[in-house]
């Protein structure tokens, strides 16, 4: 093999090897993932929750109207 050919393999070889590793997920990226679907699951809650509480206070709302009437 000339120079240049196994140049040019090394070259390869490193950037396949560069291209796998930042591919991979760090412990920073699967941190932030975590706290995204925590995030995630506690806007859902907080949202059911206010669902919950809105259809009461209607609820309540329409009985003092019809008592009211």
């Amino acid at each position: 093999m000339n120079k240049y050919k196994k140049l040019s393999i090394a070259a390869l070889v490193l950037l396949f090897t560069v291209g796998l590793t930042a591919c991979e997920k760090g412990p920073a990226e699967k941190a932030g993932e975590k706290i995204d679907n925590a995030t995630e699951k506690m806007g859902d809650k907080i949202e059911s929750t206010t669902d919950k509480a809105g259809d009461k206070l209607e609820e309540a709302g329409d009985k003092i109207k019809n008592k009211t009437d």
